[in-house]
């Protein structure tokens, strides 16, 4: 295996990034087919049906940075001073011009890391599909990979991560998908290219300076650390001597180049497409995320989408099983991929299915969130999901593995909570398709959009959310109704929604049908006392033969 290498110059001219970039000169090898990489061809897409009836799937967004337990984006905030995991890294590993986040990178051994245990504690949970993180903006590979160094099979665990997962998943009957961030990672890892603006340190750099010819006698000898931390494109500039003047300069760079591809930087682009290539062509993932608006690095996504989506068809025998998914997409680009919505969720049924990713803490294991019992709660999330799936929408659920490999005793809890509903009510939420309206109660009133799933008030008995399934209806109640009575309004006599009689009631968990009266006001289930779980309570109404 050989590695481009690039060594880091600061302040580096437009003539010199040029000469250092492999510039591609002609079209990308992709597999050819009936899609090609433009938005107008991707119009041809068509969510498979096991995406449909899948609806709730289980992550695993793991990598070194869970290994100081300090929540999200430590590999970039730990080169912030001032930042508390810039403070945490300090007085723990030492200062970033001497350990850097590469060493972490080091340190992540996974050694308490018992996969199949996990994925049988996700089968129970209900998942029917599985996601690994195959690599994050710390551009670490989580596999065998061919055209990064920096990967889980040469340092850190030394296992493939990718490959380990996707083999369990399939042996347990459960779709597969990764998941690739490394398209923000040129500007994300900016920050190593730093220094302390102020201190015992000020103007020392960090090791994002380091080359490959520093690795001499080193653990990491042969390695380019200029591989992992991308190069320097917009480097913290010398003589700044205030904190808040470096962090100043990093958010207006971010807002600059959040999703630009690298000015100035083919390299980037080309080693992004050939690793991506890489992944789906060794792990042939049933889904692909990508953490980005829309698709990363201009044509190189639109290429890797078209290679995705052909080869995908070719090994399926003529049928498209794929799921691609990112954020943020424009109206005219709805229906070129799977709509993802990051913490977030719709507000109303949306034609096309989409999928919420979300997660019970922080993305990346944080002790103080397990500490302090802030994960998200079972009856939390099964409302989430019965919300989502009622608006043709799927549930991807992160379940922060720390970095030895293992999850806390709060984690079991959780999956042995949704384990115990899911297996109740599992047939209101598998296979179902909307109903004509997705539900009633109090108005969502944040929008379709990322980061709005904290609703402010509580559910009630009064929330109901619907799916069908055939002619069966589903009503899942949000909370428990205080008289024993779950009153449904959109089934009134007469109504639109349900012209036809209803012949039966059933309460999921519950052996008898339901008494059940129905008027002009609505359909209204006795339950009594018959509750049968602590969360969500769920109607099976199925019309009169």
């Amino acid at each position: 295996m050989s590695f481009t290498r690039r060594t880091f110059v600061g302040g580096m001219t437009a003539a010199a990034l040029a000469s250092t970039a492999s510039a591609q000169t002609g079209p990308r090898a992709i597999t050819p087919g009936t899609f090609a990489p433009t938005w107008d061809s991707l119009h041809q897409y068509k969510a498979p049906d096991w995406f449909r009836d899948a609806k709730f799937g289980i992550w695993a967004h793991w990598t070194a940075q869970c290994v100081p337990e300090q929540g999200d984006w430590y590999a970039r905030q730990m080169y912030i001073q001032g930042h508390p995991q810039y403070e945490h890294h300090l007085k723990t590993y030492g200062h970033p011009s001497k350990f850097g986040f590469m060493e972490i990178d080091n340190l992540w051994r996974a050694e308490k890391w018992e996969p199949q245990a996990l994925m049988d504690l996700y089968v129970k949970a209900g998942a029917k599909y599985f996601v690994s993180l195959a690599n994050h903006h710390d551009n670490f590979d989580n596999y065998d990979s061919a055209h990064h160094e920096w990967n889980s099979i040469n340092i850190g665990p030394k296992k493939d991560i990718v490959g380990t997962w996707g083999k369990l998943a399939r042996a347990n009957g459960l779709r597969f998908g990764v998941t690739n961030h490394t398209g923000h990672s040129w500007h994300w890892f900016q920050t190593a290219y730093g220094y302390d603006p102020e201190g015992q340190f000020a103007g020392v750099p960090y090791d994002g300076f380091l080359t490959a010819a520093d690795g001499k006698g080193k653990w990491w000898n042969g390695l380019d650390p200029q591989h992992l931390y991308n190069g320097a494109i917009i480097p913290l500039p010398p003589g700044l001597t205030t904190i808040k003047a470096a962090n100043d300069f990093h958010r207006q760079n971010d807002a600059k180049w959040d999703e630009a591809p690298p000015p100035h930087n083919p390299e980037f682009v080309e080693r992004w497409f050939l690793r991506c290539k890489d992944l789906l062509d060794k792990y042939q993932p049933d889904l692909l995320y990508f953490d980005n608006t829309e698709l990363p690095l201009g044509q190189a996504g639109l290429d890797i989408a078209a290679h995705y989506y052909n080869s995908n068809i070719k090994s399926h025998g003529g049928h498209l099983e794929a799921v691609l998914t990112s954020k943020g997409l424009q109206p005219n680009h709805i229906g070129t991929m799977v709509l993802d919505i990051e913490r977030g969720k719709a507000d109303q049924i949306l034609a096309n299915p989409w999928q919420t990713d979300t997660c019970i803490g922080d993305w990346h294991y944080k002790r103080a969130t397990y500490e302090n019992h802030k994960y998200k709660t079972a009856t939390q999330v099964v409302q989430m999901l019965a919300d989502i799936v009622s608006k043709n929408g799927n549930l991807l659920l992160n379940i922060p593995l720390r970095g030895d490999g293992s999850i806390d005793e709060d984690e079991h809890a959780f999956l042995t909570d949704i384990a115990s509903w899911m297996g109740q009510n599992g047939q209101a939420i598998y296979g179902t398709r909307p109903f004509t309206i997705f539900g009633e109660g109090a108005p969502e009133t944040s929008g379709t959009k990322n980061f709005n799933e904290n609703r402010t008030t509580p559910y009630t008995a009064q929330d109901i959310r619907f799916t069908t399934k055939g002619s069966t209806l589903y009503a899942t109640a949000l909370a428990w109704p205080a008289d024993g009575k779950i009153r449904v309004r959109t089934l009134a006599a007469g109504s639109s929604h349900y012209p036809g009689e209803v012949g039966r009631v059933e309460m999921l968990g519950v052996k008898a049908p339901m008494p059940f009266t129905r008027d002009a006001q609505g359909l209204v289930v006795g339950c009594g006392n018959q509750r049968p779980n602590n969360i969500a309570f769920v109607l099976k109404i199925q019309p009169k033969a």
